[in-house]
């Protein structure tokens, strides 16, 4: 056999080069978490359209132009790799608490190391906010008169810079490190992940200096700032070794579990109302302005579909203290969803 015929005389392009390239990234894949990432690129869609269908759209014609189409594929695609970044970055932080509760995380194997954890994290930082300064609603649609624009009407750059903070905050020491404090914990999520989220999405199509989209976010992180607990009951353990005091450990598990049962179910009351009362800074319209029995409809069956992931919660409540995917968990994102489509829907048809 010829030297060149070896294994290890393979050029860079070669099979066995590829392969490990290719369970490389599926490393890095795994480190993102990508199920997490459907519900906020739904989320910003959602509020998209959302937007689009509104009485705030500032487009007469209310188009689906070339130019609403890719700001909104680029905004949702930002808000993915943002949320991905912070996947990252909490667990470059927490990575003494995975080595108890998720043994399996990439860091925790050592398939990747901390510096590489912490670099992709920043990348993809980078990735989700820079992107976002040519997010400019209509009438800008050239890339030159959205680069330009006056700052103002850069609404979404900012909108999702506060969220990268919000992230620190969350996870980073030296910003605070609320993920130690119980409910601050759940506002530092709720905040980005359920209210600027939507803001966000709506930013993309029309400005957000109205009630309507910040009602709609309130709804989404009134949800979140409960329904986001259900993780924490199952990593107790380590939590409570490295001094992340959450709603569980500080109230115990039954109590706990009563403090968050309500989130599963009053934030969806507010569909109702919204689509019937009238916006008290333009009484000309209602607060939300899409179909209202569709939004009532919504509002109706999640707010039974809370009742009923509540009943599952209160039933049985140690079983949340020992299954790490509880019932509950898999509730909260189907109905996130859920919600996001709904809106979506009732501000089109």
């Amino acid at each position: 056999m010829r030297p060149s015929d070896t294994l290890g005389d393979l050029p860079p392009f070669s099979l066995p080069h590829l392969s490990r390239s290719l369970s490389r990234w599926r490393v890095f894949l795994d480190f993102v978490r990508p199920f997490t990432l459907l519900p906020p690129l739904l989320g910003v869609v959602s509020g998209a359209v959302t937007a689009f269908g509104s009485v705030h759209n500032p487009d007469p014609a209310r188009r689906f132009s070339a130019s609403v189409l890719v700001t909104i594929a680029l905004g949702s695609l930002c808000a993915a790799m943002l949320n991905a970044a912070s996947n990252g970055i909490n667990q470059v932080y927490d990575l003494e608490i995975d080595r108890k509760n998720k043994p399996g995380r990439p860091l925790v194997t050592g398939a990747l190391s901390l510096g590489e954890g912490w670099w992709f994290s920043a990348v993809l930082y980078a990735l989700a906010i820079l992107p976002t300064w040519l997010v400019v609603v209509h009438p800008y649609s050239r890339f030159l008169e959205k680069l330009g624009a006056p700052l103002v009407r850069h609404e979404c750059f900012f909108i999702y810079i506060v969220g990268m903070v919000l992230t620190f905050v969350y996870s980073v020491p030296a910003f605070g490190r609320t993920k130690r404090n119980g409910i601050w914990a759940n506002f530092t999520i709720a905040v980005p992940r359920g209210c600027l989220l939507k803001v966000a999405g709506w930013s993309m199509v029309a400005g957000v200096f109205h009630l309507e989209p910040w009602f709609i976010g309130f709804i989404f992180f009134l949800f979140l700032l409960g329904a986001s607990t259900t993780k924490d009951f199952s990593d107790m353990e380590g939590d409570r070794a490295h001094g992340c005091i959450t709603l569980p450990i500080r109230h115990g598990v039954r109590r706990a579990a009563r403090i968050i049962t309500p989130f599963f179910v009053f934030p969806w009351m507010l569909l109702p109302l919204g689509a019937h009362l009238r916006d008290p800074f333009n009484p000309a319209h209602r607060i939300l302005s899409g179909n209202a029995t569709v939004l009532t409809g919504m509002g109706v069956l999640l707010t039974l579909w809370g009742i009923f992931t509540s009943y599952l919660i209160i039933r049985r409540p140690e079983d949340l203290a020992t299954t790490e995917n509880h019932p509950s968990w898999t509730h909260m994102y189907l109905m996130m969803m859920f919600a996001q489509a709904g809106f979506a829907v009732a501000y089109l048809v």
